[in-house]
Protein backbone atom coordinates (compact mmCIF):
# COMPACT_ATOMS: atom_id res chain seq x y z
CA UNK A 1 0.00 0.00 0.00
CA UNK A 2 1.62 3.43 -0.56
CA UNK A 3 0.94 6.77 1.18
CA UNK A 4 1.75 9.83 1.29
CA UNK A 5 3.35 11.13 4.72
CA UNK A 6 3.03 15.42 5.40
CA UNK A 7 4.92 16.93 7.97
CA UNK A 8 3.96 20.96 7.82
CA UNK A 9 6.68 22.35 9.61
CA UNK A 10 7.46 26.37 10.13
CA UNK A 11 9.79 26.36 7.79
CA UNK A 12 9.34 23.81 5.19
CA UNK A 13 7.00 21.34 4.39
CA UNK A 14 8.40 17.91 4.01
CA UNK A 15 6.65 14.99 1.89
CA UNK A 16 7.21 11.38 2.07
CA UNK A 17 5.98 8.61 -0.07
CA UNK A 18 6.42 5.44 1.92
CA UNK A 19 5.93 1.91 0.43
CA UNK A 20 4.47 -0.58 3.67
CA UNK A 21 6.88 1.12 6.01
CA UNK A 22 9.66 2.10 4.23
CA UNK A 23 9.77 5.94 3.10
CA UNK A 24 11.10 5.32 -1.09
CA UNK A 25 11.40 8.96 -1.76
CA UNK A 26 11.53 12.21 0.54
CA UNK A 27 10.87 16.18 -0.91
CA UNK A 28 10.66 19.39 0.49
CA UNK A 29 8.99 22.74 -0.44
CA UNK A 30 9.55 26.23 1.63
CA UNK A 31 6.24 26.89 3.91
CA UNK A 32 6.72 30.66 3.41
CA UNK A 33 4.84 32.62 1.65
CA UNK A 34 1.44 30.75 2.70
CA UNK A 35 0.38 29.22 -0.84
CA UNK A 36 -3.53 29.12 -1.69
CA UNK A 37 -4.84 25.88 -2.85
CA UNK A 38 -4.74 26.45 -6.24
CA UNK A 39 -0.67 27.01 -5.84
CA UNK A 40 -0.08 24.05 -3.63
CA UNK A 41 -2.03 21.71 -6.16
CA UNK A 42 0.11 22.83 -9.22
CA UNK A 43 3.20 22.48 -7.25
CA UNK A 44 2.25 19.41 -5.57
CA UNK A 45 1.53 18.16 -8.60
CA UNK A 46 4.86 19.31 -10.78
CA UNK A 47 6.94 17.68 -7.89
CA UNK A 48 4.54 14.36 -8.62
CA UNK A 49 5.47 14.31 -12.13
CA UNK A 50 9.28 14.59 -11.27
CA UNK A 51 9.52 11.68 -9.25
CA UNK A 52 7.08 9.80 -11.14
CA UNK A 53 4.19 9.12 -8.83
CA UNK A 54 0.42 8.82 -10.12
CA UNK A 55 -2.49 10.02 -7.88
CA UNK A 56 -4.43 7.18 -7.94
CA UNK A 57 -1.53 5.12 -6.83
CA UNK A 58 -2.06 6.45 -3.12
CA UNK A 59 -4.58 4.85 -1.08
CA UNK A 60 -3.70 7.08 1.73
CA UNK A 61 -2.72 10.76 3.07
CA UNK A 62 -1.54 11.49 6.16
CA UNK A 63 -0.69 15.03 7.76
CA UNK A 64 0.80 16.48 10.64
CA UNK A 65 1.26 19.71 11.26
CA UNK A 66 2.29 22.73 13.14
CA UNK A 67 0.85 25.44 10.83
CA UNK A 68 -2.74 25.59 11.15
CA UNK A 69 -3.41 27.69 8.51
CA UNK A 70 -1.83 25.50 6.33
CA UNK A 71 -3.43 22.39 7.40
CA UNK A 72 -6.42 23.19 5.55
CA UNK A 73 -5.33 24.76 2.61
CA UNK A 74 -2.87 21.69 2.39
CA UNK A 75 -5.94 19.06 3.03
CA UNK A 76 -8.03 20.84 0.03
CA UNK A 77 -5.37 20.52 -2.21
CA UNK A 78 -4.88 16.75 -1.84
CA UNK A 79 -8.36 16.25 -1.97
CA UNK A 80 -8.52 18.04 -5.42
CA UNK A 81 -5.97 15.90 -6.65
CA UNK A 82 -6.54 12.63 -5.55
CA UNK A 83 -9.94 12.70 -4.69
CA UNK A 84 -9.70 11.18 -1.01
CA UNK A 85 -9.51 13.27 2.05
CA UNK A 86 -6.35 13.07 3.88
CA UNK A 87 -6.04 11.71 7.94
CA UNK A 88 -4.95 14.73 10.34
CA UNK A 89 -2.76 13.70 12.79
CA UNK A 90 -1.76 15.38 16.15
CA UNK A 91 -0.89 14.77 19.43
CA UNK A 92 -4.31 13.40 20.46
CA UNK A 93 -3.93 10.59 18.07
CA UNK A 94 -3.70 7.40 20.26
CA UNK A 95 0.11 5.62 20.07
CA UNK A 96 1.89 3.67 22.91
CA UNK A 97 3.33 6.96 23.53
CA UNK A 98 1.58 9.05 25.94
CA UNK A 99 1.87 12.90 25.19
CA UNK A 100 1.36 14.40 28.90
CA UNK A 101 1.30 17.57 28.19
CA UNK A 102 -1.42 19.62 25.97
CA UNK A 103 0.62 21.90 24.90
CA UNK A 104 2.79 19.46 22.82
CA UNK A 105 3.57 19.79 19.03
CA UNK A 106 2.60 17.09 16.62
CA UNK A 107 5.92 17.36 15.40
CA UNK A 108 7.42 16.34 18.73
CA UNK A 109 4.97 13.96 19.59
CA UNK A 110 5.48 12.10 16.04
CA UNK A 111 9.56 12.06 16.81
CA UNK A 112 8.86 10.60 19.80
CA UNK A 113 6.53 7.67 18.44
CA UNK A 114 8.75 7.29 16.13
CA UNK A 115 11.87 6.31 18.46
CA UNK A 116 9.79 4.43 20.14
CA UNK A 117 8.48 1.91 17.36
CA UNK A 118 12.07 2.20 15.66
CA UNK A 119 14.77 2.03 18.96
CA UNK A 120 12.51 0.14 21.12
CA UNK A 121 13.85 -1.43 25.40
CA UNK A 122 15.40 1.78 26.18
CA UNK A 123 14.95 5.21 26.45
CA UNK A 124 15.48 7.84 24.02
CA UNK A 125 16.16 11.70 23.12
CA UNK A 126 15.59 13.49 19.87
CA UNK A 127 17.33 16.04 19.26
CA UNK A 128 15.52 17.90 15.84
CA UNK A 129 17.31 20.61 14.57
CA UNK A 130 14.13 22.69 13.52
CA UNK A 131 12.98 25.93 13.48
CA UNK A 132 13.41 25.52 17.19
CA UNK A 133 16.08 23.32 18.51
CA UNK A 134 13.95 20.60 20.93
CA UNK A 135 15.15 17.86 22.71
CA UNK A 136 12.70 15.19 23.83
CA UNK A 137 12.97 12.02 25.44
CA UNK A 138 10.95 9.24 25.99
CA UNK A 139 10.72 5.50 27.95
CA UNK A 140 11.01 2.03 27.45
CA UNK A 141 7.53 2.41 28.48
CA UNK A 142 6.25 4.64 26.01
CA UNK A 143 5.68 7.16 29.13
CA UNK A 144 7.25 11.07 28.01
CA UNK A 145 9.64 12.09 29.78
CA UNK A 146 9.82 15.83 29.05
CA UNK A 147 10.96 18.55 26.33
CA UNK A 148 13.11 21.44 25.69
CA UNK A 149 13.36 24.27 23.50
CA UNK A 150 15.87 26.63 22.34
CA UNK A 151 16.12 29.36 19.29
CA UNK A 152 16.48 27.17 16.43
CA UNK A 153 19.81 27.30 14.40
CA UNK A 154 19.31 28.73 11.52
CA UNK A 155 16.68 30.65 12.87
CA UNK A 156 19.37 32.17 15.27
CA UNK A 157 21.78 32.92 12.31
CA UNK A 158 19.02 34.91 10.24
CA UNK A 159 18.42 37.16 13.44
CA UNK A 160 22.18 37.71 13.94
CA UNK A 161 22.75 38.70 10.27
CA UNK A 162 19.47 40.64 10.34
CA UNK A 163 20.04 42.71 13.44
CA UNK A 164 23.81 43.54 12.84
CA UNK A 165 25.06 45.77 9.87
CA UNK A 166 28.25 43.98 8.82
CA UNK A 167 28.00 40.45 9.79
CA UNK A 168 27.40 39.32 6.46
CA UNK A 169 25.14 35.97 5.29
CA UNK A 170 27.16 32.41 5.60
CA UNK A 171 27.20 28.87 4.94
CA UNK A 172 26.52 26.78 8.03
CA UNK A 173 29.16 24.56 8.20
CA UNK A 174 31.94 23.29 10.22
CA UNK A 175 35.00 25.62 9.78
CA UNK A 176 38.85 24.93 9.58
CA UNK A 177 39.52 25.90 12.80
CA UNK A 178 37.52 26.76 16.24
CA UNK A 179 39.03 30.19 16.45
CA UNK A 180 38.58 32.42 13.22
CA UNK A 181 40.58 34.80 11.88
CA UNK A 182 37.86 36.19 9.23
CA UNK A 183 34.65 37.53 10.09
CA UNK A 184 33.00 34.08 8.01
CA UNK A 185 34.80 31.09 10.02
CA UNK A 186 34.03 32.74 13.30
CA UNK A 187 30.35 33.12 12.85
CA UNK A 188 30.65 29.53 11.64
CA UNK A 189 32.87 28.40 14.56
CA UNK A 190 30.08 30.27 16.83
CA UNK A 191 26.89 28.87 15.11
CA UNK A 192 28.57 25.18 14.90
CA UNK A 193 30.35 24.82 17.84
CA UNK A 194 28.18 27.30 19.97
CA UNK A 195 24.82 25.08 19.42
CA UNK A 196 26.69 21.89 19.46
CA UNK A 197 27.73 22.71 23.08
CA UNK A 198 24.38 23.45 23.90
CA UNK A 199 23.23 20.14 22.25
CA UNK A 200 25.91 17.90 23.99
CA UNK A 201 24.69 19.68 27.49
CA UNK A 202 21.19 18.89 27.20
CA UNK A 203 21.87 15.43 26.60
CA UNK A 204 24.38 15.24 29.31
CA UNK A 205 21.70 16.96 31.57
CA UNK A 206 19.07 14.59 30.46
CA UNK A 207 20.95 11.46 30.80
CA UNK A 208 21.44 12.92 34.41
CA UNK A 209 17.65 13.24 35.31
CA UNK A 210 16.68 10.30 33.82
CA UNK A 211 19.42 8.69 35.30
CA UNK A 212 20.19 6.50 32.05
CA UNK A 213 22.32 6.47 28.97
CA UNK A 214 19.81 7.16 26.22
CA UNK A 215 20.04 6.45 22.44
CA UNK A 216 20.07 9.95 20.78
CA UNK A 217 18.84 10.51 17.51
CA UNK A 218 19.10 13.62 15.08
CA UNK A 219 16.93 15.01 12.64
CA UNK A 220 16.04 18.24 10.98
CA UNK A 221 17.42 20.57 8.48
CA UNK A 222 20.49 20.97 9.44
CA UNK A 223 21.33 17.82 11.67
CA UNK A 224 23.88 16.48 9.08
CA UNK A 225 26.12 19.48 10.02
CA UNK A 226 26.35 18.32 13.74
CA UNK A 227 26.23 14.56 13.75
CA UNK A 228 29.80 13.79 12.51
CA UNK A 229 30.89 16.41 15.17
CA UNK A 230 29.92 14.47 18.33
CA UNK A 231 29.71 10.65 19.47
CA UNK A 232 26.63 11.63 21.69
CA UNK A 233 24.32 11.64 18.62
CA UNK A 234 24.12 7.83 17.63
CA UNK A 235 22.28 8.51 14.71
CA UNK A 236 21.20 10.80 12.47
CA UNK A 237 17.73 10.59 10.23
CA UNK A 238 16.08 13.31 8.24
CA UNK A 239 12.87 11.44 7.82
CA UNK A 240 12.60 10.67 11.71
CA UNK A 241 9.02 12.72 12.00
CA UNK A 242 7.56 11.95 9.33
CA UNK A 243 8.32 8.15 10.18
CA UNK A 244 6.71 9.04 13.37
CA UNK A 245 3.67 10.72 11.43
CA UNK A 246 3.29 7.33 9.23
CA UNK A 247 3.29 5.37 12.36
CA UNK A 248 0.66 7.67 13.72
CA UNK A 249 -1.89 7.18 10.84
CA UNK A 250 -0.98 4.33 8.90
CA UNK A 251 -4.27 2.46 10.99
CA UNK A 252 -6.29 5.28 11.02
CA UNK A 253 -9.03 5.53 8.30
CA UNK A 254 -9.84 9.16 6.36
Amino acid sequence: MNSIVINVGNSNIRFGLFNGDNCDISWVINTKPYRTVDELYVQMLMLYQTYKIEPQDISKIIIGSVVPQLTKVMSSAIKKIHGILPVIVDRTTPSAVVAKSKQMGTDIYANLVAAHNLYPNRKKIVIDFGTALTASCVAETGETMGVIIAPGIVTSLNSLINQTAQLPDIELKKPKSVLGLDTVTCMQSGMVYGFLGMVEGFIDRINDEVNDDCFVVATGGVSHVYKPLTEKIHVMDRLHTLKGLYFLGKDLQG
